[in-house]
């Protein structure tokens, strides 16, 4: 799709996000995560996602209550969560569940679609190393720009948004879960979704990778 007709989707509904963590990280796979800048747009596919659960989740950052910092996880769904790891790089999340209820989707990998040139600038790479662009929660967040102190709170529905999720018609993928990646806590749970066969996601491809029910 042209990067034209890209900015003139629609954002996926409010009442997508409104569900599971699960269901929504499933499901957000083959959708298009889209930024615009000025007249520029940054799109990748999404290829790579995990489901955090909230109270009954050890590794999700709701786990230990609300405060200042992850309040966007507790609601409305549908805004953008930004946190700072590891002291150099920025994760970006969804929230999900009706407002009062904690959980969301971290977004992992990307598979560049549009604005490719500008998002390999974003990370110091040229256009032909794609799958380097966006294949990881860091590395998504630097090639499109993302920062807590721009896009935490930000309206993924809002047609007015900058920042937003969309669906272009791709259609269908095969959704394949394993357990997530760089974590301590509930780290058995199978709650990382992957395209299957995507050169573009993250860690271990072919890792403990069982198909979804």
């Amino acid at each position: 799709m042209p990067r034209s007709s890209l900015a003139q989707l629609a954002p996926l509904p409010r009442s997508f996000f409104n569900r599971d963590p699960r269901m929504v990280g499933r499901e957000l796979l083959g959708k298009v995560l889209l930024r615009r800048e000025g007249r520029a747009i940054l799109a990748g596919r999404i290829v790579e996602c995990e489901a955090y659960l909230g109270a009954d989740d050890a590794a999700a950052h709701a786990a230990a209550g609300k405060t200042a910092r992850n309040a966007v996880l507790f609601g409305p769904p549908g805004f953008a969560y930004v946190y700072f790891i590891y002291g150099n790089h920025y994760c970006l999340n969804v929230s999900c569940l009706p407002d009062g209820e904690a959980g969301g989707v971290l977004f992992r990998a990307l598979e560049p679609i549009a604005g490719v040139e500008r998002m390999a600038a974003n990370r110091q790479l040229e256009p032909r190393e794609a799958r380097l662009i966006a294949s990881g929660p860091g590395r998504l967040a630097e090639a499109m720009a993302i920062t807590r102190e721009r896009d935490n709170g930000k309206d993924f529905v809002s047609s007015r948004s900058d920042l937003r999720i969309v669906d272009d018609g791709f259609g269908a993928v095969e959704v394949r879960e394993t357990p997530r990646i760089g974590i301590t806590k509930s780290a058995d749970l199978p709650l990382r979704y992957v395209v299957a066969g995507s050169p573009f996601v993250s860690g271990k491809r072919n890792f403990g990778i069982t198909p979804i029910p």
